[in-house]
């Protein structure tokens, strides 16, 4: 029975366990989206949110507990660096998954693991406003008002100083 084993071991020993996701956290921090499979992702994202939770506060205590989950000095300058300022209002969430379908060797679902806060694509832009027939019929007319009434104005202040 697997009372209380509330991870996924991933089929690795705990030590080949640990030294893969602190590669993965790694590549994660300097490349800021890697490939991997889903169970891999969701094992990383547990592993590497704290570490960043963390980072909101630079003092040489959260850089040394980092550092000894990381082992990196390239990665932690980049963590406590950039990273750690664009999250910094942020509650929690620094994460997203995206899946991607399935590998195919075997079939393993294979997923996108990201940092939010840097992903162009998906960044937070103004949209147009949806355009419907009636919202045009309705706003060509007062587009065209006052383009008049600013032309005339000048004509009429123009005639009144002579």
């Amino acid at each position: 029975m697997r009372h209380g084993k509330k991870f996924n071991h991933l089929g690795r020993t705990a030590d080949h366990r640990q030294a893969m996701l602190a590669n993965m956290a790694i590549s994660l921090i300097m490349h800021k989206r890697i490939t991997t499979t889903l169970a891999k992702a969701k094992e990383l994202k547990k592993y590497v949110e704290p570490l960043i939770t963390r980072s909101k506060d630079d003092s040489t205590n959260s850089r040394r507990v980092v550092f000894s989950y990381l082992q990196n000095k390239e990665a932690i300058k980049e963590l406590f660096g950039p990273i750690a300022e664009k999250v910094g209002d942020r509650p929690g969430g620094y994460t997203r998954i995206i899946k991607l379908g399935y590998r195919q060797g075997d079939a393993a679902p294979i997923a996108f693991i990201e940092l939010v806060d840097f992903d162009e694509n998906m960044a937070k832009t103004p949209k147009a406003a949806k355009k419907t027939r009636r919202s045009r019929k309705s706003s060509a007319p007062k587009a065209e008002a006052p383009a008049a009434e600013t032309a005339e104005a000048p004509a009429a202040e123009a005639a009144a100083a002579e």
